[in-house]
């Protein structure tokens, strides 16, 4: 069953086309992943399917309610976590979570106990009555979150939950992120640009950029599709190379990219040798080669054509089997 779906669904601020035309479908109970670089059109996205922003065009559904006929239906089966921190610091973490229940018409008994409850699930029950101006940036983070599965929500977004906190406690939010969704049964909505995290929690991933969808599958299918191992490889003449690998069979993907090649295979160590003879047959050098085991940054770098990390993009070639001496 599909809890949101969405057809055509574009926004334009005047000239810039920030999400175009775009059509997917998240199923009920899955935690799904929207993967982009800054800008890519993930948090305008979420706020069209949270009713923030009206789409320039096209449409979209969440819980079986139209975004734009049926708003407050919508937001009364959502719970919603922004990058922009938005709780009140200077109430404790328990007048946070009462105000928001009050909001969503919770009397006095479910209030009480559904604090009692989300509070356990991210582990600040020792810290509910402390003022949330004292808070370290993950309780925060992890408030929030309790904050949205008050109102018992259908779908819970959470738009970039960790961006910002350290290794440590990305890590412990990712747990109390999944389990709630098995505690709760909650469809979860993550966008993110940590490939790690969607790694780590996602069931299905679709990948955006540049306002367009261009792929959306598992996890496991999505590195699949672009070999069981990857080789990168930068030579003298990547066109000409290009060219000659593509007309072998056991190649199962070729992309080329702006100074360097990116090859899907089997059994990637084997190939070496013979990818080095073939760059010698054709009077080519090879200046470095390695290869590795697909990740998500190597879908998207397939994909998109760049690499996006969790900093700085890096070059992929960094950690490379130098070949020395070889010349076409």
């Amino acid at each position: 069953m599909d809890i949101i779906k969405t057809e055509n669904l574009t926004k334009k601020f005047n000239d810039l086309t920030a999400v175009d035309s775009i059509s997917f479908s998240v199923k009920k109970g899955e935690i799904f992943g929207f993967l982009g670089p800054n800008g890519a059109g993930k948090t305008t996205t979420i706020k069209m399917l949270t009713t923030l922003l009206n789409p320039t065009k096209g449409s979209a559904l969440v819980a079986d309610f139209d975004i734009i006929k049926k708003r407050d239906k919508v937001r009364q089966n959502i719970g919603v976590v922004f990058q922009e921190p938005a709780l009140d610091t200077e109430l404790t973490g328990r007048e946070n979570l009462d105000f928001h229940a009050r909001m969503y018409g919770l009397d006095s008994d479910k209030r009480k106990s559904r604090i009692n409850n989300v509070l356990k699930l991210v582990d600040l029950e020792d810290k509910k009555d402390v003022f949330v101006k004292n808070y370290s940036g993950g309780m925060k983070r992890r408030l929030e979150i309790a904050r949205g599965l008050m109102h018992f929500p259908t779908v819970l977004f959470l738009d970039e939950p960790t961006l910002g906190l350290d290794a440590q406690t990305r890590r412990a939010i990712w747990d109390y992120i999944r389990q709630m969704n098995e505690d709760e049964g909650t469809t979860i909505f993550l966008t993110t640009h940590y490939m790690d995290e969607a790694d780590y929690l996602c069931d299905r991933v679709g990948i955006i950029d540049r306002g367009k969808i261009l792929v959306i599958d598992s996890i496991a299918n999505l590195k699949n599709s672009i070999g069981n191992d990857v080789i990168t490889l930068s030579c003298s003449n990547l066109n000409k190379l290009v060219k000659r690998l593509k007309t072998e069979p056991w190649i199962k993907k070729v992309k080329q990219h702006d100074s360097f090649l990116t090859l899907g295979v089997k059994k990637g160590e084997e190939k070496i040798p013979i990818i080095i003879e073939i760059a010698q047959s054709e009077n080519i050098r090879i200046k470095s080669i390695s290869v590795r085991k697909p990740t998500l940054d190597d879908v998207f770098l397939y994909f998109t054509g760049r690499s996006m990390r969790d900093q700085e993009p890096e070059n992929p070639l960094k950690e490379i089997v130098r070949i020395h001496g070889r010349s076409g």
